[in-house]
């Protein structure tokens, strides 16, 4: 009796001693993970900094090099334009030679750009540095998700691929306040200041790639199995799962079409393929064309129209932009694996569709009134803050969750390439279309386009909470409707967590 009572406690022993491992594991995988999400979104500050501080500097610049305005749509808006490139030739260049050495050289090419620009003597050089950096930005921000989502294990995938739009929300908010601190300075030097500090980041990004892993998905196409093996195993809490993952990774490597190159098949597209570009390309554009660009560049000349014409309180209302774009979005980080990726396209889409019909009856109704402008600086923080809820960082985790592996990276570059291409049209064209239908019209015509993004996300958009990035790939091949098919999934887990 004694006997077995014994060995009834060392087999309770050994249960409580199994947990406690695996929990100190589980930890030791999230902390490793959150790490490299980290580290991988640092290049996203480049971006977020670039698109605060110049809302801020441009004024500025405008005093010192006597810009026109046309010149100051194109010094804007070529960043966007010009980062396509950047975009374009990262896909291929994370393919040749891996993720982590890419976003090294994002680096790299954006310091080159910044360096130029804080020193530019006039509109040209100052060009030259704005067009190297956009090639920079482009290339980094394209990386950055696909690495996270190929790194991240599937029930923490879509929080951790939010990194990215965390870290350009807060290079936003860092802008803007660098924009704040430095206006008092002279004209001629406060610009340049204010550019030079988007250097700094890329410091901790020379140090970030000797750190952080290389994507075990891109070593999987490199053959390099066994590196695969010991990235998964640092990066899912369970073994099993890892060599889980590790098989779905090299079936979903194998069934790609080794013959055909990657741009060709992208270029003649099959049917499921066409469907994820669409679904890609289009959430993509979607998140630029409803116009959070010109909200965030231009929110002094919004603010202005309004009727607020102080450059310190114009440079302090936009810090107020920028808290707000960056608190909404930790909602969408603590949610976005809970409540899934639809729900929250859905509530930021309909919300910026209010906000930014709001904003066009405000300043048509109540231009250049006190009641005016609190009301139009409430509208604009609720605009970003929806954006910021949603489609936002979402529009990322879902570019990098559904194309398959061989695919992924140049597929991914392509739908940069839409959002790029929406945000420099945006940026580019903001003031001139403005002057032309009024600042009140131009958001009006942004309300028309943000509704259409919610029948966009309901019509094309499916819902990837959940699965590994190889079952998304396998639910794109399905035939049937999206809501029925969530609705059949959603059963299926409510099965498994019945059994459980």
């Amino acid at each position: 009796m004694d006997s077995e009572l014994t060995d009834d406690g060392d087999d309770d022993f050994e249960v409580v001693q199994y947990k406690q491992t695996q929990q100190e594991r589980s930890k030791r995988t999230r902390k490793y993970v959150f790490a490299c999400a980290v580290f991988a979104s640092l290049n996203n500050v480049l971006l977020g900094y670039d698109v605060g501080v110049m809302s801020g500097a441009i004024i500025f610049i405008q005093e010192d090099l006597k810009i026109s305005e046309l010149q100051q749509e194109i010094l804007i808006g070529s960043l966007s334009v010009i980062s396509i490139l950047g975009s374009l030739a990262g896909g291929r260049v994370s393919d040749a030679v891996g993720r982590k050495w890419s976003m090294g050289l994002a680096a790299i090419i954006f310091q080159i750009g910044a360096a130029i620009m804080t020193l530019a003597p006039n509109f040209e050089f100052l060009m030259i540095g704005r067009l190297l950096a956009g090639v920079g930005i482009g290339f980094g921000v394209m990386i950055a998700p696909v690495y996270i989502a190929e790194i991240s294990p599937t029930v923490s995938r879509g929080t951790f691929t939010s990194f990215p739009e965390i870290f350009i929300n807060l290079g936003i908010l860092l802008g803007y306040v660098s924009n704040f601190v430095f206006s008092g300075l002279s004209s001629h030097t406060n610009w340049r200041i204010m550019l030079a500090v988007g250097i700094l980041p890329s410091v901790f990004i020379a140090f970030a790639i000797f750190v952080i892993p290389e994507s075990p998905r891109w070593l999987v196409m490199q053959n390099r199995i066994d590196e695969a093996r010991l990235v998964l195993m640092k990066t899912n809490e369970v073994s099993s799962e890892a060599e889980e993952r590790l098989s779905e990774i090299l079936a979903s490597a194998e069934s790609g079409n080794r013959n055909t190159a990657v741009w060709r098949e992208l270029l003649n597209p099959t049917p499921v393929v066409a469907r994820m570009l669409v679904a890609g390309i289009g959430i993509q554009s979607f998140q630029q064309i409803t116009g959070i660009d010109a909200t965030v560049y231009y929110s002094p000349e919004i603010l202005q129209t309004a009727g607020l014409k102080d450059k310190s309180r114009l440079l302090a209302a936009t810090v107020a932009v920028g808290i707000s774009k960056t608190a909404f979005i930790m909602i969408a980080i603590l949610v976005i694996d809970k409540v899934g990726r639809k729900p929250l396209l859905y509530v930021s889409t309909i919300g910026m569709t209010f906000c930014l019909c709001g904003l066009g009856i405000t300043l048509s109704l109540l231009d250049k009134h006190s009641v005016g402008v609190a009301l139009v600086i409430l509208l604009v923080c609720g605009n970003v803050a929806f954006f910021s809820v949603g489609i936002g960082p979402i529009c990322g985790v879902l570019t990098s969750e559904i194309f398959p592996l061989r695919l992924r990276a140049q597929a991914f570059a392509l739908g940069a390439v839409g959002n790029r291409v929406c945000s420099g049209i945006v940026a580019m064209s903001f003031l001139t279309v403005s002057r032309a239908i009024s600042m009140s019209g131009t958001f009006f015509v942004f309300s028309i386009v943000s509704a259409l993004s919610v029948v966009f996300v309901y019509k094309i958009v499916p819902e990837t909470k959940g699965k590994s990035l190889e079952q998304i790939e396998l639910l794109f091949r399905k035939e049937q409707d999206w809501q029925e098919e969530e609705v059949e999934l959603s059963d299926t887990q409510k099965l498994v967590q019945d059994h459980e």
